[in-house]
């Protein structure tokens, strides 16, 4: 199991994807991040309720990947880790 990052919302000009987030999973180039697509990821709120969700691709040059929860997180969610099993 290791440990990823929230960095943000995955959005656009004028849209938030409420499911989907951006990952730092300390990977430092793009094909190191494809190699972590299917894997489920697990966030886990103060309170222990933990949201399940699956990475997708990944996401830009520098390594970063794209992941779509079953429900959206919240807000306070960025800047927090999940598992990455």
């Amino acid at each position: 199991m290791t440990k990823g990052k929230v960095v943000q919302f995955r959005r656009g000009l004028k849209r938030i994807h409420e499911k989907h987030f951006i990952l730092n999973v300390d990977a430092d180039s793009k094909e190191k991040a494809a190699k972590f697509a299917g894997r489920e990821v697990v966030w886990t709120s103060p309170a222990g309720k933990k949201i399940k969700g699956k990475i997708s691709a990944s996401h830009g040059n520098k390594g970063l990947v794209r992941a779509i929860f079953e429900k959206g997180l919240p807000g306070q969610a960025r800047n927090t880790e999940v598992e990455i099993k």
